[in-house]
């Protein structure tokens, strides 16, 4: 049974999520942004020790609390870990106010029909009962959609709701995510095929099974309004998706009752160069904007 408090924040939706998540694929981009080249670390044991400290100091900056933010999405490696102390999801809860989510994915399949499925998660089970020991509250699982083919889109969100099942019967929420390329000429047509497999499936769920999703900003405003107004919907994030911060927080501030779950456009401009002070107001600054396009609709 996920924790009240916590659900009664997330329906609430007075701040955003951020995406803490980056994985082993995506790591050497995300440090090279905070000014980190490659050659910096000599193992990817190294690596990751670098990004968990960039995350530490933003989740540990006064600037980052439950006041704006609301939620945020962890990689394996760092609920493993501690900050300041404390086990980093309970850190985030106890100290921050923030509830945690646990990405649970292990990455895309080749591309069939327009689309990318989610790999297999054998060892799924096993992952989730240490999330529900280490206090996560939800789970976050991402597929890609780069084309309007009706066939492939209900291919991606099966999967994602049917492994949604399985991580409810853990009594986590799952955060469905199907993220539609924002390159594709035909996005208008594939995020609409989207709403509606998604919205066939929502209406499959049981009335005591609630879901969230996290989709790319839609080429039409209020596409989603139907989703996030869903029973069955505890509440709809959107990805920054490649856009500029300024590009997502404009796009977003149009979404009547969407909220941010952005990575790169949080931690955009921010620098291990950076004294504490600096980097500080950065986020401060980064934080804000994201807050007020999330609580504008």
């Amino acid at each position: 049974m996920p924790n009240q408090d916590q659900t009664a924040l997330l329906r609430k939706g007075q701040g955003f999520i951020a995406a803490l998540d980056q994985s082993g694929g995506s790591t050497p981009k995300a440090l090279r942004l905070y000014g980190i080249e490659e050659g910096a670390y000599a193992s990817d044991s190294e690596m990751f020790d670098l990004v968990h400290d960039m995350r530490c100091r933003i989740c540990q900056s006064p600037t980052f609390s439950g006041s704006r933010v609301v939620g945020a999405i962890l990689f394996e490696m760092t609920m493993d870990r501690e900050i300041a102390g404390k086990p980093a999801a309970q850190f985030l809860w106890e100290e921050k106010g923030v509830v945690p989510f646990l990405k649970v994915d292990k990455g895309l399949a080749a591309e069939e029909n327009g689309v990318q499925v989610m790999k297999d998660m054998p060892d799924l089970d096993a992952l989730l009962e240490r999330g529900v020991k280490n206090g996560i509250y939800g789970t976050k699982m991402r597929s890609v959609v780069s084309a309007a083919n009706a066939d492939g889109i209900k291919a991606v969100v099966d999967q994602q709701f049917d492994v949604g099942k399985q991580i409810l019967g853990h009594g986590l929420v799952p955060i469905i995510e199907p993220e539609v390329t924002i390159s594709i000429s035909d996005k208008s047509d594939a995020e609409a095929l989207l709403r509606d497999a998604i919205a066939a499936r929502l209406d499959a769920l049981p009335e005591d099974q609630d879901v969230m999703l996290k989709l790319t900003l839609p080429e039409v405003d209020n596409l989603y309004k139907p989703l996030v107004d869903h029973p069955r919907v505890l509440k709809v994030v959107a990805l920054s998706g490649g856009y500029s911060r300024e590009e997502a927080n404009a796009r977003l501030a149009r979404q009547s009752g969407m909220i941010a779950s952005f990575s790169r456009a949080l931690t955009e401009g921010l620098s291990a160069q950076q004294d504490d002070s600096e980097f500080d107001a950065k986020l401060d600054g980064s934080i804000q904007t994201i807050y007020e396009a999330s609580v504008a609709g």
